[in-house]
């Protein structure tokens, strides 16, 4: 089973984004856009794992929430990696404080007891919306639409991680919620 660790999207953010994905996935882009029902910001992806594997990796993701706060985020800005002209993956940006990055440390130390690599990059929260399909390129039509859509001012607060299980099928990928961890309580 693939698995990954993830805060949902809610709120007036949820909202914003399901408009973003609504204005964008009827053009004829080479673009495999993500299901509205499964928006979230990663915070660690562990891919295949075996079942048994999941009441260690619920323990170590428990004892890493432990003592965090309730997060806010708000809304910044839509943009792509490595950039629009080569988009790979294009992606709304969050922002949020310090304690999220604690809540990322943790996680990822955690997930390193259990050996799970280490993330090499720096975090950068995000919601991927959509994936730019394998050898093709944005037309530069929709690379002037996504570089010029204004995100609205839109935060939310989040109250708990959660362990996924994603499950893919015809429709896309389907999210599993395997284990929840409070955040804030």
């Amino acid at each position: 089973m693939r698995v990954f660790v993830a805060i949902p999207v809610a709120g007036l953010v949820e909202e914003a984004l399901r408009e973003v994905l609504g204005r964008y996935r009827s053009e004829d882009w080479p673009v495999k856009w993500a299901r509205p029902d499964g928006l979230h910001l990663t915070v660690k992806f562990l891919g295949a794992v075996e079942p048994e594997r999941l009441v260690e990796i619920e323990g170590a993701l428990g004892g890493a929430s432990v003592g965090t706060p309730a997060l806010p985020f708000s809304l910044v800005e839509l943009g792509a990696f490595p950039g629009f002209a080569r988009a790979r993956v294009i992606w709304a940006g969050l922002e949020s404080g310090a304690a999220l990055e604690l809540l990322v440390d943790r996680v990822e130390r955690a997930c390193a007891s259990l050996g799970f690599p280490l993330e090499g990059r720096p975090f950068r929260p995000h919601v991927t919306l959509g994936r730019v399909r394998e050898g093709a390129r944005l037309p530069a039509s929709a690379i002037q639409a996504l570089e010029h859509t204004a995100m609205p001012a839109a935060s939310y607060v989040a109250d708990r991680m959660v362990l996924y299980e994603s499950k893919t099928g015809p429709g896309g990928s389907a999210y599993v919620v395997r284990a929840t961890f409070p955040l804030g309580a």
